[in-house]
């Protein structure tokens, strides 16, 4: 009998796991596969992004508030959901940018941070792990750190010399990151917009373009998933201080995202099974090996 298909998703803060491959998990959490989001840290050090919750109250109570806006987002994505109990490192600003704060998530030493997630592999036995990219996606130092203890867990759960102590090897099959925005992505929704005689959001982001890498070619694997955009949304709202739900993620019309661009798009990063590429699953590969082991 084929065995549960597992998938652990590693997130730096609470509302990454809404705003990076949410309908994805969203998708596979419909077709009965087991989904854990994996959050890093607390979120205690993020912005409050919504002017309307901008105030005194939130702010002295924001890593209760946050974790309350994960249980919400959870619900609605339909997944278990796990905290390694870092502290948010912030994004620092300015220039010199100052020095990260101690004890922060950022400033950890990656085989001491990789322990808590090697656990969790060890004991929820994914066959599927996403995370960011070498740039954390974008470069705020948690994501970052982020890859660097995603990558070293994959790297260490299946071998039974590593982190003995932890429970029993556990080696997950797939690694990908997450590739959020290509610029081949952004093009067609600003197209879109344009086409429909509507003000897209996405003028600045292409002119800045211009001095950025695409990451588009990394691209190996597209999820369709566009039936799931508006559960994505809903999660997404449901982190309501660090979303504004008047702000630039709404701009674009539900079906207009959905005829524009219907997939979310990741780069296999470490394969321990045959799956041809490009592919249009992440379990590609897995389905045909996933029996109990």
């Amino acid at each position: 009998m084929a065995e549960q298909l597992r998938l652990m998703a590693v997130h730096a803060h609470p509302d990454d796991e809404s705003s990076k491959g949410a309908a994805t998990t969203a998708k596979y959490v419909a077709q009965g596969v087991d989904v854990l989001v994996v959050t890093c840290t607390g979120g205690e050090r993020g912005s409050v992004l919504n002017p309307k919750l901008d105030r005194p109250d939130v702010w002295a109570n924001i890593g209760e508030i946050r974790r309350a806006e994960m249980d919400a987002a959870r619900a609605i994505l339909g997944v278990d959901q796990a905290w390694l109990g870092f502290v948010d490192s912030g994004l620092p600003e300015g220039d010199p940018l100052p020095p990260l704060p101690e004890g922060c998530f950022a400033l950890q030493d990656v085989e001491v941070a990789a322990g808590p997630l090697v656990r969790l592999m060890r004991e929820f036995r994914p066959h599927v792990v996403t995370t960011y990219d070498e740039e954390g996606g974008y470069p705020h130092p948690d994501h970052i750190m982020c890859h660097k203890v995603s990558v070293a867990a994959f790297e260490a759960a299946g071998d039974p010399e590593r982190y003995p102590e932890l429970g029993a090897p556990w080696q997950p099959l797939k690694l990908y990151y997450d590739i959020g925005f290509s610029k081949g992505k952004i093009m067609a929704l600003h197209e879109g917009m344009l086409a429909a005689g509507l003000e897209s959001p996405y003028e600045e982001w292409l002119k800045r373009w211009e001095d950025r890498p695409d990451k588009g070619p990394r691209i190996t694997t597209r999820v369709e998933c566009a039936e799931y955009f508006p559960v994505r949304d809903d999660a997404l709202r449901a982190h309501a201080t660090q979303v504004d739900p008047d702000g630039f993620w709404f701009h674009v019309p539900m079906e207009l995202q959905k005829r524009a661009w219907p997939t979310e798009d990741y780069e296999l990063a470490r394969s321990m099974v045959d799956s041809p590429l490009p592919e249009s699953d992440l379990f590609a590969g897995v389905r045909e090996t996933a029996h109990a082991r």
